[in-house]
């Protein structure tokens, strides 16, 4: 239904935005035409690549259409706002048609819709900053006071963040000289075969105690058993809905990853934070690793110290928490207090290619540094 939405989208804005316009009819028809590919660019990927979530063009097709289909919904958006004021103001001077500045509101629509969908394209593409987040942890061990933690969630590595950009990424991160690195999912987009150049430099990542990560999505749409195996071979640890035990000087800290929510859906097992802390140190604070922040109340509960989630990108646009909060159970974008315990929602460090978007809400590397909840 997603690709029939779009396509009543298309029709919607080449009726009210194009055909209006007071142009020849064969620009008008060009510019129907230019935006056609962007804005059912999730159909042709289907159509020729049997998914939507990994287009397998070059880069710069890549790059064009992200940037046309972020700028057709900017568009869309645009489009009914003004249809909306249209009409008020059509009716407040009793004129149901022609309203006056039309042609100027259509074409000032086109441009910002595109202005800023190019804006937005480059502050998704670019590399992300470092994010320092002092966090109080419950019963930290004191030889864990000052304990640096860097995340990494939502690479979502594919044709439009490459192993250029990878690299990018990995230096920052090493630069930080971290004890521990945890990836919380959504490393990729796209299978095994077609990816392996781009992820190999996550096997220069270097922490003190290593790297561990869990699954998100995407990893189960393109075969969680052959992303686990070859993520394992970059040397990164691969939780789910197990644990692992970090020890730093006399103090122990758990590391627990859960299984994505989609697991099920794909033959896998599903999120079990039971099974992940069976055997676990009783004493040693939980960092529970979760690729979404849904269940954040129930893992509060259970003792968990600190989550670190990704997933919503952090909602990608500011002012999109209506949108994207509910689903996520009001959990968006960076820290929150739920019970005992800290959760923290990470913007992301990358972004799917499907709707490469940022505005007002920055991609990010975000380093931790752990003291004592006093």
């Amino acid at each position: 239904m997603f690709h029939v939405y779009c396509a009543i989208a298309y029709l919607f804005i080449v009726a009210r935005v194009i055909a209006p316009l007071p142009i020849r009819p064969r620009w008008r028809f060009l510019l129907a035409v230019a935006l056609l590919p962007g804005a059912l660019y999730h159909f042709w990927s289907r159509l020729l690549f049997g998914t939507m979530f990994s287009a397998e063009v070059p880069y710069a097709i890549a790059a064009l259409l992200g940037w046309t289909f972020c700028s057709f919904v900017l568009l869309l958006v645009f489009t009914v706002i003004g249809e909306i004021v249209a009409m008020l103001q059509a009716l407040a001077l009793r004129r149901l048609s022609n309203p006056p500045g039309a042609t100027a509101r259509r074409v000032t629509t086109l441009v910002l819709a595109f202005a800023l969908g190019g804006y937005g394209f480059i502050q998704a593409a670019r590399l992300p900053e470092v994010h320092r987040v002092p966090l109080a942890v419950k019963d930290l061990p004191a030889d864990l006071e000052g304990f640096r933690m860097v995340q990494l969630t939502d690479l979502h590595i594919s044709k439009l963040f490459q192993r250029d950009w990878v690299e990018g990424v990995v230096g920052r991160t090493n630069a930080l000289q971290a004890d521990l690195i945890v990836v919380t999912g959504d490393f990729i987009d796209g299978t095994v075969e077609a990816r392996r150049d781009d992820v190999a430099p996550l096997a220069q990542l270097k922490a003190r105690h290593g790297v561990i990560g869990i699954p998100g999505n995407h990893e189960y749409y393109f075969d969680y058993g052959a992303w686990k195996t070859a993520l394992e071979g970059l040397g990164i640890r691969m939780l789910t809905n197990q644990h692992a035990v970090v020890q730093h000087g006399a103090g122990q800290l758990t590391v627990a990853g859960i299984a994505d929510a989609v697991a099920q859906r794909f033959g896998y097992e599903g999120p079990d934070l039971n099974k992940a802390l069976e055997g676990a140190p009783a004493a040693a604070p939980v960092v529970l690793l979760a690729h979404r922040p849904a269940g954040a109340a129930s893992h509060a509960e259970a003792g968990v110290a600190l989550q670190l989630s990704g997933h919503t990108h952090g909602g990608m646009v500011m002012g999109m928490e209506p949108v994207f909060g509910p689903p996520n159970e009001g959990y968006l974008s960076r820290g929150y207090r739920v019970g005992g315990m800290q959760l923290y929602v990470s913007n992301g460090t990358g972004l799917w290619m499907g709707f490469p978007i940022r505005l007002g809400v920055p991609s990010e590397i975000t380093e931790f540094v752990l003291t004592r909840d006093r």
